[in-house]
Formats: structure tokens, C-alpha cells, sequence
């Protein structure tokens, strides 16, 4: 709901498409808030994309989209994937995205915060992964897995 603005066409650029492809997960141990932060920033960084994507190479993509996919992929764990299908991320840069304080956008448009934190809240704070695979010219796609239960010791919240 938050970034839905972003995603509706304007004087510069197409509708941004939001696919959905939610499977059936079951109720997941989590920092419900931490987790809502993670999704915010890759989502907004898949839409920073999208218009970099249009902005400088209009031709090629004719239907700007986001597609998320959920899935619980074994008993322990479950798997969200953010992809976009803009201008892809080069190996030079995949690297470094997770690092505190990189950042490719120009100065006062990005912290190069946003992919550390939400690298720590998964990896961290939940015992899961991150990673980013990027094609070129398929665009990118995060792939965020996270254990359906956490230790006992961590004292978190039920939430999904």
C-alpha cells in the first residue's frame, strides 16, 4: 500500500505492473515490522530500477513489471522472490549491493543503507538468506528465504 503511488504511470513513465503469485505459507515465526522493512526496500529499489530502466532505454521495455512470488519450500522454510524486469545488475555491482553505505544512485537519492539492513534482518535476526541473481537484459530478482520457525531463545513474533 505504501508504494503504490510509485507504481501508477505519470508525465514520464508507463504503469509499473505488480504480479502476484502467492502460494500457501503457513503462519511464520518473525519480526513481522523487520520483515514489512525488507520488503519495502527491495520493492522500492525494484522500482528505482524499472524507471532508471525506462527513463534510459524506453525502447526496450514496453511493459514495466514487478512480480513477487511466495512459496514454502520445504517444512523449514519459506521463499519470497522479487523480480523486475528491468535493465539487469552487473556482477561488479551484485558484489557489493549488500554492502553498508553502496549505492549506485546519485548523491541525495540513496543512503546505501536500505540492502544492509534488510540483509542483516534476514540473515541475522531470522537465520535466513538474501541474494540477488541478475541476468543481462532479464533484469533482477531477490530471493529471500526465512526459517518457518525461530529459535526458542529469540523471543519473536508470530506474523507473516
Amino acid at each position: 500500500m505504501i508504494l503504490q503511488h510509485r507504481l501508477k504511470a505519470n508525465s514520464d513513465r508507463l504503469d509499473i505492473e505488480l504480479v502476484k503469485h502467492y502460494g500457501n505459507l503457513p503462519q511464520v515465526e518473525c519480526y513481522a515490522g523487520q520483515q514489512n522493512q525488507v520488503f519495502m526496500n527491495v520493492l522500492s529499489n525494484a522500482i528505482d530500477a524499472l524507471e532508471e530502466s525506462l527513463a534510459n532505454n524506453q525502447a526496450q521495455i514496453t511493459s514495466p513489471t514487478i512480480t513477487i512470488h511466495t512459496e514454502q519450500v520445504d517444512t523449514d522454510q519459506i521463499e519470497i522472490r522479487i523480480a523486475d524486469n528491468g535493465l539487469s545488475i552487473p556482477e561488479s555491482v551484485r558484489q557489493r549491493l549488500f554492502d553498508p553505505f553502496f549505492t549506485t544512485k546519485p548523491v541525495g537519492k540513496g543512503t546505501g543503507i536500505g540492502l544492509s539492513i534488510s540483509y542483516q534482518i534476514v540473515t541475522e535476526k531470522h537465520g535466513g538468506s538474501l541474494s540477488c541473481t541478475s541476468e543481462p537484459g532479464e533484469g533482477a530478482e531477490f530471493k529471500i528465504r526465512v526459517p518457518v520457525r525461530q529459535e526458542v531463545s529469540k523471543n519473536v513474533a508470530i506474523g507473516v
